[in-house]
C-alpha cells in the first residue's frame, strides 16, 4: 500500500472524525444534563450548513463559520422554551416523539425556504490549495477543519471543566435538584445548554458543508453517526465522544480505501462489537437521576 495514500486517509478519517465529534459532543451534553435524546440534533446540523450559505456572500467563508452558529444557537434557545421545557419530568417518550417532530419540521422548512435541490458551497479561497509534505498530502480546507474542531473541542472541554457555569452543568447533570436548592436558576441553565449543544451541531454543519453536498438529506448523513458515535462512548460522556467519534471516523475512512461495499455498516458493527463488551459504552457511567 503506497505510503501516501494511506496516510492521506488517515487524515481524511480524522478530519471526519473529529467531525463527528463536533456533532456528537452537542448530543451528549443535551442528554447529560436535560435527560433528551435530541432526535433534531442532524436537522440543527443541516441549518447551519443553510443558514452559512445563506450568509456566505455576505460575510465571507470565514465570517458565517462564527456567525451561523450563532443563529442555530438562538434557534436552539427558542425551541427549548417553547417546545421542551413543558416536558421536564414528564415520560422520557414524549421528550423523543417531540424533538423527532421537530426535526421532521426542520427539514420541511428547509425545503420550503431553500428549496430541495443541493447548493453548492465552497470552501474559502485561501484554502483552496492542497499540502504535500512527505508522504502526507491533504486539501488546505480538511487541515483547517482539523485545526478548527481541535480548537472548538479545546474550549468545550475548557468551558466544562474550569469555569463556573460548565461547573453547574455538571453538577446540575448529577443532583439537579440539590443545585436548584442552592439557588441556582436551572430553567436558564437547561436553555444555554440545549442552545449550546445545538451551536455545536450548527458549527459542524458550516465546517461539513464544503465537504458534503448542502441538500436537506445533510441531516441524515450527520444524526446516525452523531448517535453512534455517543453510544459507544457512553451517553454523556465528552471524554467518550471524542475517542469513539475519532475511532468511528478512522474506521469508515479506512474502510473506504480497503473495502468500499462494507463502508456504511463498519460503524454500526463497531458499535455492536463495544456494546456486548461495555453496554453503556467505552466511557459509560451510572447516572442515579436515569436509574
Amino acid at each position: 500500500m503506497d505510503a501516501m495514500l494511506l496516510t492521506s486517509q488517515l487524515i481524511n478519517g480524522l478530519v471526519l472524525g473529529f467531525l463527528f465529534v463536533l456533532i456528537a459532543v452537542g448530543l451528549s451534553i443535551i442528554f447529560g444534563m436535560l435527560g433528551i435524546v435530541n432526535f433534531a440534533h442532524g436537522a440543527f446540523f443541516a441549518l447551519g450548513a443553510y443558514v452559512a450559505w445563506t450568509l456566505k456572500p455576505y460575510v465571507g467563508g470565514v465570517g458565517v463559520l462564527f456567525l451561523a452558529p450563532l443563529v442555530v444557537f438562538g434557534i436552539g434557545l427558542v425551541a427549548e422554551r417553547l417546545l421542551l421545557r413543558p416536558l421536564y419530568n414528564k415520560e422520557p417518550l414524549l421528550g423523543l416523539l417531540l424533538t423527532f417532530g421537530l426535526a421532521l419540521f426542520i427539514e420541511e422548512a428547509i425545503r420550503t425556504i431553500w428549496g430541495s435541490i443541493g447548493h453548492p458551497y465552497d470552501a474559502p479561497a485561501f484554502l483552496s490549495g492542497f499540502i504535500h509534505y512527505g508522504p502526507v498530502f491533504v486539501t488546505q480546507y480538511r487541515l483547517a477543519v482539523l485545526t478548527v474542531t481541535i480548537v472548538v473541542l479545546i474550549a468545550v472541554w475548557f468551558f466544562l471543566e474550569k469555569t463556573r457555569f460548565g461547573r453547574i452543568i455538571r453538577a446540575g447533570s448529577r443532583d439537579g435538584e440539590m443545585v436548584n436548592m442552592l439557588g441556582v436558576n436551572l430553567s436558564r441553565v437547561f436553555m444555554l445548554v440545549f442552545g449550546l449543544g445545538t451551536a455545536l451541531a450548527g458549527m459542524a454543519g458550516v465546517l461539513a458543508a464544503p465537504l458534503w453536498s448542502v441538500v436537506p438529506s445533510i441531516s441524515e448523513q450527520a444524526i446516525m453517526p452523531a448517535f453512534v458515535v455517543v453510544t459507544i462512548g457512553g451517553l454523556g460522556s465528552l471524554r467518550g465522544a471524542i475517542v469513539s467519534g475519532l475511532l468511528v471516523g478512522v474506521s469508515v475512512a479506512m474502510t473506504i480505501q480497503f473495502w468500499p461495499a462494507a463502508s456504511g455498516a463498519v460503524m454500526y458493527l463497531l458499535m455492536v462489537a463495544v456494546l456486548l463488551v461495555r453496554p453503556r459504552g467505552l466511557f459509560g457511567e451510572t447516572w442515579e437521576r436515569f436509574e
